[in-house]
């Protein structure tokens, strides 16, 4: 009787059946024609999906394919240590993988059925670990992803803390935040934004100092004063040792010193004083129009900073999600390689398969398992780096929320954008009042050598109180004092050359600026573009892998294939998704390039 052999293998826990029906050994498929379905009492679920999706290729969708046990988590959950705060707050733990197993097995023994599988274990995956593109969606509802950041996500109010023990420093766990929210924590806590403000401030307070030449200053002054003079005592002293020494009728004609000559003098002096520059030369209002100008440059430098910031959050989201998506696509080949290692150990012990095919699939596992460390490592730093970038607090740990897709449509042009970048950005308007500046300073220091014409007016009052005159005395004095320098050794002029060549830095640095502009311009709308067209090409491909490497598993099972094959796929699908959250992530980081370099662009 004609034997054939029929088997299957339909997942990790499938089970494997060989039957005998006759001498031949079994039998082969050809690739062109279509696989033949296994009877139904041998056909599993799985199997039935691949096989259908070999024979319609048309009605192919990745949807319609089992999901692997890692994209079903669960929603992170509460740490038990997390303060009330914290309670919606899922620890951020790295998935693990196990590592491959050494050695090659060995054929199943004659007693030993052949439907004993390899117990393969699946990596691990904690509450924290990223997800598919759905379950990132659903860590936040929508009302939840309009809201507000969280408040636990602010820093402490005292910016000189600093923690003593390591447990204010332990990360309490991971708060899912979307990238609008993590703009509005960078508008809210960043230390540069922080300082760039504080400069504004102090610039004002300037302003404030400059024009207060515009009003005259007035002086109160008392001084209380009690002496008693050195030189009169001594004069009075010589006065009465030459009257001691006259004869009796020489002291009957001059009269006796007074001596209450020398007493202290007690006396109390008050003065007011009024003093106003009425002409400068031009000087006053020259320096009150640098410090103007001043607190404009301060202004700008504050948008720079926002701008800037928001640019480096963006990106660090962006970086961010791409590691998280890293985790996921390394964590699936992780997946993959276990179920050709599972597939080659099955054959192995059914007498179908070889020991290089097993080894093979390990050292295949094993790079898979390496390259998913590493981009978790690179996960928890790009973790890292956007909370430094938002000043969160010691204990603080975020996710990102949105998930991987395009941030939006760029709708001008290239020649409008340009435009656009050169009217909004405010590193021209920087150099334009950097001159004006210059121009106000110049005018001030050649003001030095011009006349000068100012006025005060004092009123005083004096109480001697070893006088007899009852009360105060008062007295008064008006003056006006007209001054002109002459010459200062050429110091004015000097001073005014420097500022005349810092007007011309400033013009030569705004060409350079306008230059710097545009391309920063080209240069992110032409990966903008790029990119873009990457979307719909990458996605179609990892469509095309992913239905190659099904199709080479089944040849693989049927005989009919190799354990390259399954391999290569397997690498090609990798390759494949990961060439498409490049091109995602390359387009996000694009627009906001691009936003970054026309400035003042709401965000969609």
């Amino acid at each position: 009787m004609k034997t054939s052999h029929l088997f299957f293998l339909a997942g990790v826990g499938a089970l494997i059946t060989v039957g005998h029906a006759g001498s031949s050994s079994a039998q082969s498929v050809n690739p062109q024609k279509p696989l033949s379905q296994p009877s139904s009492e041998l056909q599993s679920p799985n199997l039935g999906k691949f096989l259908a999706a070999a024979n319609a290729p048309e009605e192919f969708s990745p949807q319609t394919m089992p999901l692997p046990s890692y994209l079903q988590q669960t929603q992170p959950t509460s740490s038990p240590n997390n303060s009330p705060n914290n309670s919606n707050v899922a620890p951020a733990t790295l998935p693990k993988s196990p590592a491959p197993k050494s050695g090659t097995p060995l054929p199943p023994s004659q007693d030993q059925p052949t439907q004993s599988q390899p117990n393969l274990s699946t990596p691990s995956v904690q509450p924290a670990t990223p997800g598919t593109l759905q379950e990132r969606k659903s860590l936040l509802t929508e009302e939840q992803r309009k809201a507000p950041a969280p408040e636990l996500l602010n820093p402490h109010a005292n910016p000189l803390l600093f923690p003593t023990k390591t447990e204010e420093v332990k990360l309490a766990g991971a708060q899912p935040i979307t990238l609008n929210q993590a703009l509005e924590l960078a508008e809210r806590n960043n230390r540069d934004i922080q300082v760039s403000k504080l400069e504004l401030e102090r610039s004002k307070a300037a302003l404030r100092q400059a024009q207060a030449s515009l009003f005259p200053t007035l002086e109160l002054q008392g001084t209380f004063t009690r002496s008693e003079n050195a030189s009169t005592e001594i004069s009075q002293r010589s006065q009465r040792i030459a009257f001691d020494r006259l004869s009796p009728a020489e002291k009957f004609f001059q009269q006796a010193p007074d001596p209450g000559d020398d007493q202290p003098v007690t006396s109390l002096n008050t003065q007011i004083q009024l003093n106003y520059d009425i002409y400068t030369s031009g000087r006053r209002p020259a320096q009150i129009r640098a410090a103007e100008r001043q607190v404009r440059t301060a202004e700008l430098a504050l948008e720079q900073s926002q701008e800037k910031i928001q640019f480096d959050v963006a990106s660090a989201y962006y970086d961010l999600q791409d590691a998280e998506e890293q985790v996921r696509i390394n964590q699936a080949a992780v997946e993959n390689a276990q179920q050709s290692l599972s597939d080659s150990q099955k054959l192995l012990r059914a007498g179908l398969g070889t020991s290089f095919d097993v080894l093979r699939s390990q050292v295949q596992l094993a790079n898979n398992q390496q390259q998913l460390t590493n981009s978790q490592a690179n996960w928890t730093i790009r973790r890292r780096q956007l909370a430094q970038l938002l000043s969160l607090p010691e204990f603080a740990e975020i996710l990102a929320a949105d998930p991987v897709e395009k941030a939006g449509e760029w709708k001008l042009s290239l020649e409008e954008s340009i435009i656009a970048a050169y009217k909004n950005r405010a590193e021209l308007e920087t150099q334009l009042v950097q001159r004006e500046i210059s121009e106000a300073q110049r005018k001030a220091a050649l003001a030095t050598l011009g006349p000068t014409l100012s006025v005060q007016a004092d009123y005083n009052l004096l109480k001697v109180f070893e006088q007899p005159v009852p009360g105060f005395s008062d007295g008064y004095s008006l003056s006006a004092v007209a001054r002109w320098s002459l010459f200062d050794g050429g110091s004015a002029r000097a001073q005014a050359k420097q500022q005349e060549i810092n007007k011309q830095i400033a013009e030569t640095r705004f060409a350079q600026t306008r230059n710097v502009v545009r391309f920063e311009v080209e240069q992110a709308y032409a990966n903008l573009q790029a990119n873009a067209a990457s979307i719909e090409t990458t996605t179609l491909a990892v469509t095309q892998a992913e239905r190659a490497l099904y199709l080479a598993r089944i040849r693989f099972r049927e005989g009919v294939g190799t354990q390259t094959d399954v391999i290569n796929a397997q690498t090609d699908l990798t390759r494949a998704q990961g060439n498409r959250l490049s091109a995602i992530i390359g387009y996000n980081r694009s627009l906001a390039q691009l936003r970054r370099a026309i400035s003042n662009i709401a965000r969609e």
